[in-house]
């Protein structure tokens, strides 16, 4: 190990999820798969309590087992002792394309510093997510573009304070493992054009463009159709042109769709009612999300309640 560690009673770690990706898709040198994430807050909270007298990990609840296989990593890295107990508490609905399983990860890692103290860095996350799963870049703090398939940051783009999904879910779960290992449907012309986006998504988010981050954010919902079918998306296409929102928001490798707006707007309100009425009239049922913004610590989020309107 190489230093001291100081142990802690127990530790706590978090992490937000995100509303699925602005954009996602495939680049054509390599054919590099690719996202720009949305964090939300909404987020996995984990507690990691050690145990020298055990050899192994015990996880509540017992199903979530890349949690599990993730503390023996981290923990044989740093040579301690490998017992414990990890508690994950999650407020990110799970096969909904919302970053749910690498948010329990890195709460979970961040959970082993806290009681260690060890000094992990987002990088050193990164890698050891790496070994689990795909994941979506969570482990940074803000919007990010990342190679998902083999768990590399592409870039650390900051953040899109003030914003607002209007969010409603198709129905059913996917796994993101066998999802990942679809043979994309994409053209040269499309992973062209995926590329230009990319460019200027970047330009958008630095400049806190919002109404070229909504258009570009749309365009991927449209390509992404290719992939995994939205069916109410012409709906939500229609009332986004109706209200005149930012643009529609998806998750690429899950049921839920949504509309982006800006809460620094002065029709903010107006926009907010009209949106949920007319989302509420294709399922039932619509969520309310926010994006999440630099202001929280890393490691002590605190819980912000979402609405969940029926």
């Amino acid at each position: 190990m190489g230093k001291n560690v100081q142990i802690a009673q127990a530790g706590i770690g978090q992490s937000f999820g995100t509303f699925g990706e602005l954009l996602q898709g495939v680049l054509p040198d390599n054919d590099l798969d690719f996202l720009v994430s949305f964090p939300i807050t909404r987020y996995s909270h984990v507690t990691f309590v050690p145990d020298p007298g055990r050899d192994s990990i015990e996880v509540i609840p017992s199903h979530k087992t890349k949690t599990r296989d993730l503390a023996s990593k981290i923990l044989s890295w740093y040579k301690l002792p490998t017992g414990g107990r990890i508690t994950v508490n999650s407020m990110i609905p799970v096969g909904k394309g919302l970053a749910s399983s690498s948010a329990d990860l890195v709460a979970c890692a961040r959970a082993i510093d806290n009681c260690y103290n060890l000094g992990i860095r987002e990088e050193d996350i990164q890698r050891f997510l790496a070994e689990i799963e795909p994941s979506d870049g969570v482990m940074y703090p803000g919007v990010t573009s990342f190679y998902h398939k083999a768990g590399q940051l592409r870039d650390f783009l900051g953040t899109l304070p003030h914003l607002t999904v209007v969010g409603i879910d198709e129905g059913g779960t996917i796994d993101t493992l066998s999802f990942n290992q679809r043979k994309k449907p994409f053209t040269l012309r499309d992973k062209l054009e995926y590329q230009r986006l990319l460019d200027e998504i970047v330009l958008a988010i630095h400049k806190k463009d919002y109404v070229r981050v909504g258009r570009i954010s749309t365009r991927s919902a449209q390509l992404n159709q290719k992939l995994l079918v939205k069916r109410t998306l012409p709906k939500v296409l229609d009332i986004c042109e109706r209200i005149r929102a930012l643009g529609v928001i998806v998750t690429h490798s899950g049921p839920c769709i949504g509309l982006l707006l800006s809460s620094r707007l002065p029709d903010y309100p107006y926009k907010l009612g009209k949106a949920t009425k007319l989302l509420k009239e294709i399922t039932g049922e619509v969520n309310i999300y926010h994006s999440w913004e630099r202001c929280h610590d890393l490691k002590h989020f605190p819980v912000i309640q979402e609405r969940n309107i029926k």
